[in-house]
């Protein structure tokens, strides 16, 4: 069982806080599709460092950080505006039920099949068409004076999407002083289910209006991944990094590994792919991956209790899907840290086990801290 411990009350926060108290600052940033209200909420410490939240998929929209000049800048990919949230649901949203892919249509838990698509052999990405990135969620922003962070929450009836269970979920962002943005998750079930949370924010520490992250150096410590078919689905493989382009264990350049011909990169258009963490005894939130760019300075260091991490260059991205700051949106312009357990794990006896049963609580925490190298 997958970070689960005996039932704990989710923490509750009061609601409220509005800007000038010198909490989280609450700002209307438009209307869905069907006239519901979407919010910003946005967090700030001492350095001027900015994290900012939307209740749309709760998803991240800024984490502006300073250059090695003191220059700052959001070095996640923002889009403009709700449209363009509801057109493109995962950027910096969170995922789930289940982040990255469940295939044959689903998966079977305790003998019971539980479909997903009425076609047993489609691959169900990112927990469906109308997953957790694309709900309204409700935001309970801390309540204290010069407090820094944000509580969302959804309640995920038992059977959407397919997936078996009432879900009720709450993720927590936080910013640190030491220009750290902290991500909580907690869920509970109330019948047996799978489960797999993660943030999908792409970053780009060169900030806005820059190019792509092709020169920026990417390392995650791992000493393995998880190998992908032509559907780039989990085979249920695991190999080895070394003498592969996958080898990450020391600082590269990402789009030199991008350019290679390794047969699994081109199966996957450049990195998609969840590399096995390599975790230290004693560390209970180890250092899963860091980056930097040696431009602006900027640095990122992920730590993450989840065992794997979704490495994404973005590969999607083709020019037709504008940014927040004017510019459109290629391959590479950012890269996604996604921390989370296996693809298809529920399909894969092997990987560690992604079922969550009620009376537990599933828990998970990941920590994006930045810094400026000289």
């Amino acid at each position: 069982m997958i970070q689960a411990k005996h039932l704990l009350v989710l923490l509750a926060l009061p609601f409220g806080v509005a800007a000038g108290q010198g909490g989280p600052e609450r700002s209307a940033f438009g209307v869905t599709a069907d006239g519901q209200p979407v919010e910003r909420y946005v967090v700030r410490n001492g350095h001027g460092t900015r994290l900012g939240v939307l209740t749309l998929g709760a998803a991240i929209d800024e984490i502006s950080v300073r250059d090695r000049a003191g220059r700052i800048a959001n070095v996640v990919i923002a889009l403009p505006d709700v449209a363009a949230y509801e057109a493109s649901s995962t950027v910096g949203s969170v995922i789930g039920r289940y982040a990255n892919r469940i295939s044959h249509g689903g998966f079977s838990i305790d003998g019971v099949r539980y479909p997903l698509s009425p076609d047993p052999t489609a691959i169900v990405s990112h927990g469906g068409r109308k997953g957790f990135s694309t709900k309204l969620w409700k935001a309970e922003p801390c309540a204290t004076p010069d407090c820094r962070s944000i509580t969302l929450r959804y309640h995920s009836a038992d059977g959407e999407n397919g997936f078996p269970g009432a879900m009720d979920v709450a993720v927590t962002y936080a910013l640190t002083e030491d220009d750290a943005v902290r991500i909580d998750y907690a869920a509970t079930t109330t019948r047996p289910t799978v489960i797999n949370l993660t943030n999908h924010s792409y970053f780009n520490l060169g900030g806005d209006r820059v190019g792509g992250t092709d020169d920026q150096l990417i390392q995650i410590v791992a000493d393995s991944f998880t190998a992908i078919d032509d559907k780039r689905n989990a085979t249920g493989e695991i190999r080895p990094v070394a003498g592969t382009a996958f080898d990450l264990r020391k600082p590269v350049r990402i789009g030199e590994r991008v350019a290679s011909s390794d047969p699994q990169m081109l199966l996957g258009n450049g990195f998609d792919h969840n590399f096995i963490l390599s975790k230290p005894a004693g560390d209970p939130i180890p250092v899963g991956a860091r980056a930097w760019d040696p431009a602006s300075g900027r640095t990122l260091e992920m730590r993450t209790t989840q065992p794997g991490v979704q490495f994404y260059t973005a590969n999607h991205f083709n020019g037709r899907q504008a940014a927040r700051d004017g510019r459109m949106l290629r391959q590479g312009a950012g890269f996604a840290l996604e921390t989370q357990h296996y693809p298809d794990s529920p399909n894969q006896p092997a990987f560690p086990s992604t079922v969550l049963r009620p009376g537990e609580t599933f828990r998970s925490t990941t920590i994006y801290r930045f810094g400026v190298r000289r």
